[in-house]
């Protein structure tokens, strides 16, 4: 029997919650449990069936399916099935049966029950929703593989002191002997609370000592009136990108109220350590020809490396790598400008999919389109034309293949005025077809990059406008991400890659990341609502009531885990020197992170059937 007990012990602590029970715990829960052999096909438990015991899988496999007779999981060794009874006191809700002949411990409820009152953590295991394990399986994985976070840095972090500032009435001397005394650079307007302006030492320097102005004037009249402010919790690195794009160096803060609470400058910015993105922003910017700034694009992966080492969410490493793309596509844009000359009529160079949603990885190819003004006659289609050829070749140089699909701006469809985008987006919603809506929804994803955004702001309003009670569109839109399936439900529970170069391995955007992304556009579309960004279009969602918190909150915690598994895969991918991609081998995973993965993609599924119950999808077929 000793023997026997330390065989089962040592399989045990191979698997969780068991692995961190103590040794005697352990051991006193095989001591009062069986074991059970069951032949294949042998139904171990039924729908609306209840027990007394739960099982945990020695060996062999068993198919968990629902009332429908629907796969939810074929169960891998170590798997514990049947708690419900257990741990609800309910009927058992699905049906265990035995996929080929498998041993089961059998773990009498008295037992049970009696490990839990002694375990806390045992208990929370099974009691906790698989929503709440996977919120704090996120947790786990974004421990730190070294120490610092300074790549999470943001503007709060670097605000040490009230603002300094003054009202618009004071004297242009006063201003600047407050400036001498606080030993600033800047001072910052202020009407009672209301930010009206800013006056900098260039301001001093330029419009009143190099004019001769009189320094009696109050400081209204020659200060930068209604300047550019962040957030005080945007990233430090994004603010300095906005501060090189608009020419500034120095950046009001405000709260979340629009208060102001202080000030930044370039310079505490550059003060942050030299493997922050912020060096690569400014370098990306400084940038001179497209061969430097394909030598800066190396570094790209680089940061992203460093990003799942340190303390980052997928969420965050997604707004850095798309913001030092961002800074790069930028930069090429400017430099075709300065060699065609200024543009002939306005016009918004638009970014798509998951650029636009600020959730980039190193697997991304480019998606871009031109908005032009409604004034763009035939004749100036040569100058865009030669813009998007610069652009897109430099991207290519850059590391970022062009489309297959050529959604870019070097298409001429996808090169057109305003007029002709609204007849783009009026065929998807009010005469919808179905590859017609699959191949534009990448352009419900849609966000300004370059040039005159009140094209592309004008533009996005009228279009959420229409879908709106769009039902015929949003059910095309919703059967597509119905039919995205995750994959769950074969080898440990998990869908495998079954030919070509990713043979056995797992695909975490198409099932998973790519599935919560579409769930969350159609949601967001059926209220109409302007976010872009799949965690921002969720909480969006949740508030305008298309989505219930519980279910909202469960989709958020997927789509992190998810995501950050297939960035944290390509951050090793760069690390051994390999080009990165989204397909990651099941044994590169921990049983924890396969465990999670299953819930994660259970939840993904069960949005899935509930956006399929809500729009008369049937009707479709």
């Amino acid at each position: 029997m000793d023997g026997e007990l330390t065989e089962v012990a040592e399989f045990l602590a191979g698997h969780a919650p068991f692995r961190e029970l103590s040794r005697p715990l352990l051991s006193a829960l095989i001591r009062r449990s069986s074991v059970r052999y069951v032949r294949r096909g042998t139904r171990i438990l039924s729908v609306g069936e209840s027990h007394e015991v739960m099982y945990v899988l020695r060996s062999g496999a068993v198919d968990i399916t629902d009332r429908e007779g629907g796969l939810v999981e074929r169960s891998d060794p170590g798997t514990s099935f049947g708690m419900s009874p257990l741990v609800e006191r309910a009927p058992s809700r699905y049906d265990f049966t035995a996929l080929e002949d498998s041993l089961l411990l059998v773990v009498p409820e008295d037992a049970f029950r009696d490990l839990c009152a002694q375990d806390p953590t045992f208990e929370s295991f099974y009691t906790s929703a698989h929503a709440a394990r996977l919120r704090r399986a996120v947790g786990v994985l974004h421990v730190a593989e070294r120490g610092s976070a300074v790549l999470r840095t943001t503007l709060d972090d670097l605000v040490r002191r009230p603002p300094v500032a003054v009202s618009p009435t004071t004297s242009v001397r006063a201003a600047a002997q407050l400036m001498v005394r606080e030993r600033v650079s800047s001072v910052l307007v202020l009407d009672g609370e209301r930010l009206t302006g800013i006056v900098t030492d260039r301001d001093l320097r330029g419009r009143v000592v190099a004019v001769g102005r009189d320094t009696e004037e109050p400081v209204a009249r020659i200060m930068t009136p209604h300047p550019a402010t962040a957030r005080g919790d945007e990233l430090a690195f994004e603010a300095l990108m906005e501060m090189v794009d608009r020419s500034i160096h120095h950046l009001p803060v405000l709260d979340a109220t629009g208060q102001v609470i202080g000030l930044v400058s370039s310079t505490d910015l550059m003060r942050l350590e030299h493997n922050n993105p912020v060096y690569l922003v400014a370098d990306l910017t400084a940038a001179q020809d497209v061969e430097t700034l394909a030598e800066l694009a190396t570094r790209i992966p680089v940061i992203l490396e460093q990003l799942v080492a340190e303390d980052a969410s997928a969420r965050d490493i997604g707004r850095v790598v798309t913001s030092l793309g961002d800074a790069l596509e930028r930069r090429l844009l400017t430099m075709a400008e300065e060699e065609l000359g200024p543009p002939p009529v306005p016009y918004c160079w638009v970014v798509l999919g998951s650029q636009a949603r600020h959730e980039q990885g190193l697997a991304s190819d480019q998606d871009n389109a031109l908005v032009l003004s409604d004034e763009a006659r035939p004749e100036h289609d040569a100058y865009f034309a030669a813009l998007a050829a610069r652009v897109s070749g430099g991207l290519e140089a850059c590391g970022y293949p062009r489309c297959p699909g050529e959604v870019m701006a070097t298409n001429p469809r996808w090169r057109a005025s305003r007029s002709t985008w609204r007849e783009h987006f009026a065929r998807w919603v009010e005469t919808p077809e179905p590859k017609a809506v699959l191949n534009g929804s990448i352009f419900f994803d849609m966000r300004p990059l370059h040039g005159d955004v009140r094209l592309v702001e004008e533009l996005r309003d009228e279009v959420l406008s229409r879908t709106r009670g769009a039902d015929l569109f949003l059910a095309y839109l919703a059967q597509h991400a119905v039919a995205r399936r995750p994959p769950i439900g074969f080898f440990r529970g998990l869908v495998l890659e079954k030919e070509g170069r990713h043979r056995d391995t797992l695909d975490l955007k198409t099932g998973g990341t790519a599935a919560v992304v579409e769930l969350a556009r159609v949601h967001a579309l059926l209220s109409g609502l302007p976010e872009v960004n799949s965690q921002a279009r969720l909480d969006a969602a949740v508030r305008a009531g298309s989505l219930s918190t519980e279910l909202g909150a469960e989709l958020q915690d997927a789509l992190e885990f998810v995501a950050y598994l297939r960035l944290r895969h390509q951050g090793r991918a760069v690390r051994a020197g390999r080009a990165p991609d989204n397909f990651v081998d099941p044994a590169d995973l921990t049983d924890f992170e396969l465990r999670h993965l299953r819930d994660a993609f259970r939840i993904v599924r069960g949005a899935q059937q509930a956006l399929g119950q809500r729009l008369p999808l049937g009707s479709l077929s």
